[in-house]
């Protein structure tokens, strides 16, 4: 029955091509521009880390100025970074199973001459717990371990795109590539990787932003005086000390600091831990603020970033109620295209169609109408997509930030089902209700 149904809406749609491509037309710009603003909000709200979700924690330390609050509001008036004092002592902790701080910097690469020209890259800077962390996936070799940390061993892993530029794409676990005036050996090159949102860093461009090409150990930080090249901020008086020594003891916060903890009391006991350290500070003349540490999940600490624009959230809703309006104002239409099969309907009531039956029918070729219009503005949604994509890169971004994935491929048809229902639904039961005798009558 289903297929027969099918085939009637099928025809019925060629009979009357022009009416039939109007609507079409009206559902598929709805859907266009609902699956357009709904795949840019996925983009920017979905976990990029799902599987480490209960694990994964963010550590921030309200060292701010006594005086006033860190410039932000609501969860944001605690520094969004720690300070790489607060760093160190936290590093000690043997509470998480993994940690790590982590900035990013840029440094001059110097490739085989052969090969390329000196260019600078930037460089995320971590320790060797990062990789597990984050689930970074390698293609050869792996990350450096917690030895090479403590011994500062010039270890690097390379992005897929690094080593295809620098060596051709081929497997380079053990040789050397050259930083300012320092020789780092490979350990590592990664594989296809990425995230939805750069999670590790959310400081700049709300984590919109492909994986570094490089990274480099936390032990190179000091004797290369590596500087930041994302957001810091700090207050007070400017150190005694000069340079990095200066920054090793002022209060300008600059690094992200995650850790790993396997349970609901390894959170409890770092919490703990956190409070703990910073009454300490306290008695030497920092932390003067009531204590406000964050420990924040993945979920949490996109919430608190306002990773989501406010932007996406309205031109979605703007979008849904386009696509609403769209489907009444297609009421009128199929009313109309349904009623003037009124003889077409009274035979199929005289022979014994019941009621139910041919509102079925005209149910059915609403959803085939609106699927056709779904499936036209799905393709409309993808050229959407790419110029939002094009925008994103004229601002620095990445280019494919913004993806037609399968969820958002599901929500369009469940969307273009649910159009087709609207508009018909009415028309359908309409035509429905009248009489086969009237039916017959005007035949």
């Amino acid at each position: 029955m289903l297929l027969h149904n099918l085939h009637i809406a099928w025809k019925s749609m060629q009979r009357n091509r022009a009416l039939s491509a109007l609507i079409v037309v009206g559902i598929a710009l709805g859907i266009a521009l609902s699956t357009t603003f709904a795949a840019a909000r996925h983009a920017f709200a979905q976990n990029p880390l799902p599987a480490k979700t209960k694990v994964l924690r963010y550590v921030r330390l309200d060292s701010w100025d006594p005086q006033k609050a860190y410039p932000g509001d609501g969860a944001n008036t605690v520094p969004t970074q720690v300070t790489y004092r607060d760093m160190a002592e936290l590093m000690k902790s043997k509470i998480p199973v993994r940690q790590t701080g982590t900035f990013k910097t840029m440094l001059y690469v110097f490739p085989d001459p052969k090969v390329s020209r000196p260019f600078k890259e930037t460089i995320r800077v971590c320790y060797a717990d990062f990789f597990p962390m984050f689930a970074v996936p390698f293609r050869y070799g792996s990350g450096w371990d917690a030895k090479a940390d403590a011994s500062g061993d010039p270890v690097a892993v390379l992005s897929r795109e690094m080593n295809e530029k620098l060596f051709g794409g081929a497997d380079s676990v053990g040789k050397t590539v050259r930083l300012e005036d320092r020789d780092f050996r490979v350990v590592g090159v990664l594989d296809a990787w990425t995230p939805s949102v750069k999670v590790y860093d959310l400081t700049q461009n709300r984590g919109v932003g492909a994986p570094e090409n490089m990274f480099i150990s936390f032990a190179w930080w000091r004797p290369m005086n590596l500087r930041t090249f994302g957001n810091s901020d700090g207050w007070g008086p400017s150190p005694a000390q000069r340079g990095i020594e200066g920054v090793m003891v002022s209060e300008q916060t600059w690094i992200q600091m995650w850790v790993e903890l396997p349970d609901a009391d390894a959170v409890a006991a770092y919490r703990s831990f956190l409070d703990a350290y910073a009454l300490d500070q306290r008695r030497h003349g920092r932390f003067l603020r009531p204590l406000n540490n964050k420990l924040s999940a993945i979920p949490e600490l996109m919430d608190d970033f306002r990773i989501v624009p406010r932007e996406a959230n309205t031109l979605l809703v703007v979008s849904l109620l386009f696509l609403a309006i769209s489907s009444l104002n297609l009421v009128g239409l199929l009313l109309g295209k349904f009623l003037a099969r009124a003889p077409e309907i009274g035979v199929r009531r005289a022979l014994g169609a019941s009621r139910l039956d041919i509102f079925v029918q005209h149910i059915i070729e609403c959803e085939v109408i609106g699927l056709v219009g779904g499936l036209l503005g799905l393709a409309l949604s993808v050229g959407g997509l790419a110029l939002l994509n094009t925008l994103m890169k004229a601002q620095g971004a990445r280019p494919d930030f913004f993806r037609l994935d399968t969820p958002m491929v599901g929500l369009s048809i469940l969307l273009a089902l649910a159009a087709g229902f609207v508009a018909g639904a009415y028309p359908a039961w309409r035509t429905c209700q009248l009489p086969p005798a009237l039916h017959l009558k005007v035949s």
